[in-house]
């Protein structure tokens, strides 16, 4: 495999990885329009739950019970949608900015745990040694990152299939229903606050699979994999392809990873020396640009709700 064809493989990866967080952000900001702002919390929470679960024993750490990377996967998505669900029910009755403020925190708070609570996460040296799933079926690291580019597109195409079968579905339009205007839902008997947290706890679910996948990938997790800064992403990737549209969000994903990628390699190679430490802040001030221009000249998105409506007519 040349190095241009294992770089390709290495950006679609992350960015398919990236593209399902940003399915479980739009079904809970797309549609059903609940701002989460601790995407990266329950990213992490995945990561950390199929890393506890798949990993070897150590004597100085708890869990490493090396079980199947399939059931780790299960048990990402699991632990990730419980802390949905347990966010969801403190938080949902709040008003928007306070949801917005809860959620900031409680990704933040993750974080914290992951670097202080050692005997589980590995503290700031994180958790390395993790298997890489069906390892011992190929003869070299270019195969084996071949074969889970497919796995994590096989994945990301079962994630589509399942909500797209949701947003079609009554309690995908009482979703919308609920977006705009839940007063006029609550007047025809349904209860907002129950269908919001439905909507969280997949949304979260789908981003603690992503947390499984990239774990299995990198064999690897520490706290600074999960910075903030990544739910920022994940937000600019939403808005520039397209809130309430799958085909947007994935879009995004893959132009903001590349946008991202592109510039810091730029930039690491033109950047002075004495400048190199500031290039990540001028690729957050691109993002942001390009966030801002995104509103103004489409507010919908590359492909917004409306553009996937019209073309199915």
């Amino acid at each position: 495999m040349t190095g241009l064809l294992a770089y390709f493989v290495f950006f679609a990866t992350i960015a398919t990885i990236y593209a399902i967080i940003v399915m479980g952000l739009n079904i809970q900001w797309g549609f059903t329009g609940l701002f989460n702002a601790g995407v990266v919390g329950f990213y992490a929470i995945g990561a950390y739950a199929c890393a506890i679960l798949t990993g070897p024993a150590r004597d100085t750490l708890i869990g490493g019970f090396g079980m199947p990377f399939l059931v780790g996967l299960a048990g990402a998505a699991l632990a990730a949608a419980l802390a949905g669900l347990v966010v969801a029910l403190i938080t949902l009755r709040l008003s928007e900015e306070y949801l917005a403020i809860a959620t900031f925190g409680i990704g933040l708070t993750v974080q914290l745990v992951a670097l202080n609570a050692a005997g589980l996460t590995g503290g700031a040296n994180g958790l390395y040694g993790l298997p890489r799933p069906f390892w011992s079926l190929f003869d070299s690291v270019q195969a084996f990152n071949l074969f889970y580019l497919v796995f994590v597109v096989v994945i990301g195409l079962l994630v589509w299939a399942l909500l797209a079968r949701l947003v079609r579905s009554p309690w995908g339009r009482l979703l919308r229903a609920i977006r705009e205007d839940d007063v006029a839902a609550r007047s025809l008997g349904k209860n907002p606050v129950s269908v919001r947290v439905q909507s969280f706890v997949i949304g979260s679910a789908i981003m603690g699979t992503a947390g499984a996948l990239y774990t299995g990938y990198v064999g690897f997790i520490s706290p600074i994999d999960f910075i903030p800064i990544l739910t920022f992403q994940i937000w600019a990737m939403l808005i520039v392809g397209g809130s309430g549209s799958l085909l947007g969000g994935v879009i995004g994903s893959f132009v903001i990873w590349l946008i991202w990628t592109g510039s810091g390699t730029l930039l690491s190679r033109l950047a002075p020396p004495d400048l190199q430490a500031q290039s990540s802040a001028v690729q957050v001030v691109l993002i942001g640009l390009i966030i801002v221009l995104t509103i103004l000249i489409r507010p919908r998105g590359l492909i917004g709700e409306k553009s996937a409506v019209s073309s199915k007519k």
